[in-house]
């Protein structure tokens, strides 16, 4: 028994101290110096493309902006209208009429009996 544990023991001693860190290789990098960029796979740089790309992006922001703003003005006209301006509207495109108490009937747009 004592015999198997001193065996295994010192297996494992031998196994750690194979495959611990080596103080002499803390901090250093491996690099390759060896490795060079060929000026074939090199993109060069068109500036003004660059800009002739960036101005025609800036070109149709203006437009979508000025799109919107046509759009959000036709919207804000449209909702001054007492159709969807008056609360006593209740969602209906014409007012609704208010029919006497045995009468009145259940709306299924609007879900008021009225």
């Amino acid at each position: 028994m004592i015999k198997q544990f001193v065996i295994a023991t010192g297996a494992m001693l031998v196994s750690v101290v194979a495959f611990a860190q080596d103080s002499r290789n803390i901090g250093k990098k491996e690099t390759q110096t060896n490795v060079r960029v060929s000026p074939k796979n090199v993109k060069s740089f068109n500036n003004y493309a660059y800009n002739v790309y960036y101005d025609k992006l800036v070109v149709e922001y203006k437009q979508r902006m000025q799109a919107n703003v046509h759009k959000h003005k036709v919207m804000a006209r449209k909702m001054r209208k007492p159709q969807y301006s008056d609360p006593s509207y209740f969602g209906h495109k014409h007012k609704p009429k208010i029919r006497p108490v045995g009468k009145r009937k259940f709306c299924q747009e609007c879900g008021i009996v009225h």
